[in-house]
């Protein structure tokens, strides 16, 4: 059954990110362009394709912190600072994830990890500069499409820790 329902979410377009958006009942607008797998940076990659600022456009990181996997949402216009993110979960050290566990625990390819829809819900951290504007843009769980959101309601439906976890 669990099947039939991924095979309709792909047919209408949908990722399992849209669809929990959908059923959580939040305002959201999706933005495709088409990917180019050559250039240097997904998410500097969707702010030029959509002519949006790169403050306003996160990319979703997974890094490990003290052993468990964390979800870090920052600006692609900056860069995770891995002991903010780790003091922000009340861990003591953090380090990138290896990207095939990634994508193997959050059910999406690397470039198009949405920090919805998630295979397995993941402890959650967003930078504060989301706060700075009323709409901002992830990944909807593919490359070449994001969805934009308030960050009220991302924060919400990811159940995020919101601090200071960016450099720029």
């Amino acid at each position: 059954m669990a099947k039939k329902s991924k095979q309709k979410q792909q047919q209408s377009g949908g990722t399992p990110a849209t669809v929990a958006l959908t059923a959580a009942g939040v305002s959201y607008t999706v933005h495709s362009y088409d990917h180019d797998p050559s250039h240097p940076s997904y998410g500097e990659e969707a702010a030029e394709a959509m002519g949006v600022s790169p403050e306003r456009v996160f990319k979703t990181l997974v890094a490990d912190v003290d052993g468990a996997l964390t979800v870090a949402i920052v600006p692609v216009a900056g860069q995770l600072d891995l002991k903010a993110l780790a003091a922000a979960v009340g861990g003591k050290r953090a380090a990138m994830a290896d990207p095939a566990l990634a994508e193997r625990t959050t059910g999406y390819v690397r470039g198009g990890i949405s920090p919805l829809g998630q295979r397995k819900k993941l402890p959650t951290v967003l930078d504060t500069s989301a706060s700075a504007h009323p709409t901002i843009c992830v990944s909807a769980g593919r490359r070449g499409l994001e969805v934009e959101l308030s960050p009220e309601d991302l924060t919400k439906l990811t159940e995020a820790v919101v601090a200071p976890i960016g450099r720029f």
